[in-house]
């Protein structure tokens, strides 16, 4: 019975989780302009309004797809030895955090007056999970890609900006606590998550695009 290399198995798994990615991102994307939810704000709503909608389904399918091809390709850096474990540590926070985002959906503000605990899990497991991907790609990279310092760069420079769309948040919580407005008013809230989002995506691809063996292994 032939068997298949391990080389050959670990490059269809990497790029089977970058397709998840890839069909979550267009799925999401998909959400912005087909009815109703074409009428949600990109601008000013998060991508999180979509989990109120009609489309439910399809914004559930679309970050469960996400959370399962980041844990596909973490899985086989991980087999390779190519990820650290703190790398491993924060890819596993931000593949939980996708999920928990599913479990406890975005709370509906025009029927609730304050965050339940689902609210609160909701909003923690956003926050987790989008500062803990930039800071694996960060930590991944060096053991990732010894030989390919072109790599290196392109996904830190991808991950750096990702945590820049970040602080452009946190810098609009610190003025409002600092002028006593609503943070969320003060700049294009859903631009900001949905660039940073993106941003994410592409590094975590970069990340996980499978290399040759030469690249695997340091000079």
């Amino acid at each position: 019975m032939a068997t298949i290399p391990a080389r050959r198995v670990s490059v269809a798994v990497s790029l089977t989780g970058i397709a998840a990615l890839v069909t979550g991102a267009t799925l999401v994307l998909l959400l912005q302009v087909i009815p109703p939810t074409d009428e949600i704000s990109v601008t000013r709503r998060t991508i999180s309004e979509y989990g109120l909608s009609d489309h439910k389904w399809v914004f559930d399918l679309a970050v469960v797809l996400v959370a399962l091809g980041s844990a596909a390709g973490l899985a086989v850096l991980g087999r390779q030895r190519r990820l650290p474990v703190p790398a491993a540590i924060l890819g596993t926070l931000w593949t939980v955090g996708l999920l928990v985002i599913v479990a406890f959906p975005k709370p509906d503000w025009a029927t609730v007056s304050r965050a339940d605990f689902g609210g609160t899990m909701h909003r923690i497991a956003s926050v987790v999970a989008f500062v803990a991907l930039p800071l694996a790609v960060l930590v991944a990279v060096r053991t990732a890609f010894p030989a390919s310092p072109g790599r290196r760069w392109s996904a830190r420079l991808l991950a750096i900006a990702s945590l820049g769309w970040f602080a452009v948040i946190l810098g609009a919580v610190v003025v409002a606590a600092v002028d006593g407005g609503r943070w969320w008013t003060l700049i294009p809230l859903g631009l900001v998550e949905r660039g940073m989002a993106l941003t994410e995506l592409i590094a975590l691809g970069v990340l996980l695009a499978p290399v040759g063996e030469r690249s695997a292994r340091r000079p």
